[in-house]
């Protein structure tokens, strides 16, 4: 475990200056809005303000202000942010990001997880970057395998025999496999999705609003879907694409922020341009959106050759948090996936709601594990 500071060459910043420039746009077509995918105004807009604006030493330097470590486990080394919280009585709290955001989806909720509450309680925030994502080693894992290495980190690296564990996307994959393998050590976790059906399940055996939700995911595949196929199958022929353009990265990621958030037809009204070229940054300067996405390759060969321990039921206490953006789950299908013993319909907020609705995430996380 070594002290870690992020301190991306000069010349790497340089040589982004030169492609932004230099992009070779495409054909758009006429009022297109976000129908062909990314909006071509929205994302001209986005490379004049990276390119003109935006300053990456600015947010180098805020994230820097966070202690940041790297450690070996099993031969994969972990980048990571552990904080500990000024409360009385402190829990340890890992919190497990997703595709396509980053580490950074958390930068705002950790004041709010490690200052004391009115009783005192505050969180040891752990916010690894997983396997193959920013600053961790570029190898892609499972879900199952990140589990093993998080744990690892949890009660070897940093000495807690027990802990939360909360996240969302592949996070809910890591989180459910942590609670899976290691149920003495994860004492509850928190979720804001559950998984979804994969067409193994006997449906005969599913209530009405578990049949609709599985149609609804269904046809979710067939029309946002494209991504996790290509993502799930063939990922090495997108990643020299996305590794060696900053635009098309900035356009394969920006597209999702916009489908999966709660906005009314902007991301803008989620979270501001310097958010969003910060976390397409994290994967530019580290080149690791090509171990990125090959972790959903990584995940769906492991689900095809026995299934995964993140698919098994969770029998450690679990909350559900269901904001509106994210796929509109039934509680029972929740409580197929899990022992739920909290389950709250959100008013507002998105796929990344520790970035879109920091202060009502926290609350969600606070007031379940206190409760716990």
């Amino acid at each position: 475990m070594k002290p870690f500071k992020i301190n991306v060459p000069q010349e790497v910043l340089n040589d982004l200056s030169i492609r932004l420039k230099q992009t070779r746009w495409t054909d758009e077509p006429e009022n297109g809005g976000w129908d062909y995918g990314t909006n071509p105004g929205y994302l001209r807009e986005l490379v004049r303000y990276w390119q003109t604006e935006y300053d990456w030493r600015t947010h180098e330097a805020a994230i820097n202000q966070f202690p940041q470590f790297k450690a070996e486990i099993d031969g994969v080394t972990i980048h990571f942010i552990h904080i500990k919280g000024q409360g009385r009585n402190s829990a340890p709290l890992i919190l497990n990001h997703g595709w396509p955001d980053s580490f950074y989806r958390f930068i705002k909720i950790i004041p709010m997880l490690t200052e004391p509450s009115d009783n005192g309680r505050s969180y040891d925030l752990v916010i690894p970057s997983i396997p193959g994502f920013g600053f961790s080693q570029q190898t892609a894992l499972n879900s199952d395998k990140t589990a093993i290495l998080f744990n690892k980190l949890m009660t070897e690296v940093l000495g807690y025999p027990t802990y939360f564990a909360a996240g969302g996307d592949m996070g809910t994959l890591i989180v459910k496999s942590l609670a899976v393998q290691f149920p003495a050590n994860v004492k509850a976790i928190h979720l804001t999705d559950v998984g979804y059906p994969n067409g193994s399940e006997d449906w005969s055996t599913m209530t009405p609003a578990e049949q609709a939700f599985g149609q609804q995911v269904q046809h979710w595949f067939f029309t946002e879907g494209a991504f996790n196929m290509i993502q799930s199958t063939k990922p090495q022929t997108l990643g020299y694409a996305l590794n060696d353009s900053p635009v098309g990265l900035a356009s394969w990621i920006i597209e999702k922020f916009h489908a999966w958030s709660d906005h009314n037809g902007n991301p803008g009204d989620c979270f501001t341009m310097d958010e969003l070229i910060t976390n397409i940054m994290i994967y530019w300067v580290s080149q690791s959106i090509n171990s990125t996405i090959r972790t959903y390759a990584e995940n769906a060969r492991a689900g095809f050759m026995g299934g995964l321990q993140s698919s098994q039921r969770v029998s450690v206490p679990t909350g559900v948090s269901l904001f509106p953006k994210e796929a509109q789950f039934p509680k029972e299908w929740a409580e197929r996936m899990a022992n739920v013993v909290s389950f709250r319909i959100m008013e507002k907020g998105g796929h990344f709601a520790a970035m879109e609705q920091p202060e009502v995430y926290a609350r969600e996380l606070t007031s379940y594990f206190e409760k716990i």
